[in-house]
């Protein structure tokens, strides 16, 4: 079973869908047949590159959010994820920025065979030690973390190799019908946009499974007709 699924670095919704997914995989029966595959889905790319903001001014010059319905908003992501397990989880007093380069180093490291891994260091990066993950010198230490040529990392951010393809993976999630991120797609067919919970996503993986794996008969039972089997006559 294939699991795709689109997210912005700083999006808070996205780094708890990412963990809601994670744990509904675990607790799926299956879950060692799934193959998790994470997709870039940039919406910071009007912010000026080079430029940090906090998320009270992003929240504001995004959205018109601010003062204490901005304080009420950003909490509660950070009050859910806690409840979840996903602690320290920092949202209000991050900073944020133009992502499109953090995109194209994790699409860097995914053609390094580190998808999975890119994805939940910058998540834990950014949201767990609210560091730091837009410039190069950022990216350059996650590198190091997670074992990658920092010379060839250093090369492929410096010439935007992985620009194009940030931008195919991101218009390919809006031709399946995706407004925002996170965005999550199950074998090619069933669809869900936000970040849903982790019982609702269990449910989907499972009904996902169940429509790609029908049951079969192979031969006839005895003593059944066409309508089904009867219990035997007990004496």
């Amino acid at each position: 079973m294939k699991v795709d699924i689109w997210a912005e670095v700083t999006c808070p919704w996205c780094g708890l869908g990412n963990h809601r997914l994670a744990t509904a995989i675990e607790r799926f029966e299956h879950a060692d047949e799934v193959e998790l595959i994470h997709h870039s889905f940039p919406l910071s790319s009007s912010f000026p590159e080079g430029d940090t903001f906090t998320v009270r001014e992003a929240l504001l010059r995004q959205h018109g959010i601010g003062g204490s319905q901005a304080e009420t908003s950003t909490r509660r992501i950070e009050e859910l994820a806690a409840s979840e397990g996903l602690t320290p989880y920092r949202v209000l007093d991050n900073k944020v920025g133009n992502t499109d380069l953090a995109h194209e180093f994790l699409a860097h490291a995914s053609a390094q065979g580190k998808n999975h891994e890119a994805w939940d260091t910058i998540f834990t990066t950014y949201f767990g030690k609210a560091e730091p993950v837009f410039s190069a010198d950022d990216l350059l230490r996650l590198a190091d973390e997670l074992g990658l040529d920092r010379e060839q990392t250093r090369q492929a951010l410096t010439g935007r190799r992985y620009r194009r393809q940030v931008r195919d993976d991101a218009a390919r999630a809006q031709r399946l019908g995706a407004t925002g991120a996170p965005f999550i797609v199950v074998d090619d067919r069933y669809g869900v946009p936000g970040a849903q919970d982790s019982d609702s996503l269990l449910e989907l993986l499972r009904k996902a499974w169940d429509d790609s794996h029908p049951v079969t008969f192979a031969g006839d039972a005895p003593n059944c007709g066409p309508d089904g089997c009867a219990l035997p006559e007990r004496d």
